[in-house]
């Protein structure tokens, strides 16, 4: 599953990139503001939003992409590693919720 980052600390990139390999998770960190986001986000299977590291339109250019492509998008205001840990850990549960053990 391909992941982007939107928004967050250019210093945690690597540490976000260790969570995600952890989980078992392909990232990819757009920390940065970059023209035509929108085309570069219609390949991801999930996007994270952390809404006080991005800017508005950053932030409603990719929830319009997403909206058109059927992509899930999680948000959330802080930046944090463990945070990002929560939703990874989140998205690599099981569709059942784990049902049936």
């Amino acid at each position: 599953m391909c992941i982007a980052v939107i928004g967050g600390m250019d210093r945690l990139e690597r540490h976000y990139r260790q969570e995600a390999a952890r989980t078992g998770f392909e990232l990819r960190v757009f920390s940065q503001s970059e023209n035509n986001i929108a085309t570069k986000l219609k390949r991801f299977d999930a996007l994270v939003i952390f809404t006080n590291k991005v800017s508005h339109r950053v932030r409603n250019e990719a929830m319009s992409a997403a909206k058109l492509n059927g992509i899930p998008v999680f948000q959330y205001h802080s930046c944090g590693v463990c945070t990002l840990r929560d939703c990874l850990n989140c998205l690599a549960l099981p569709a059942d919720g784990g049902a049936g053990q």
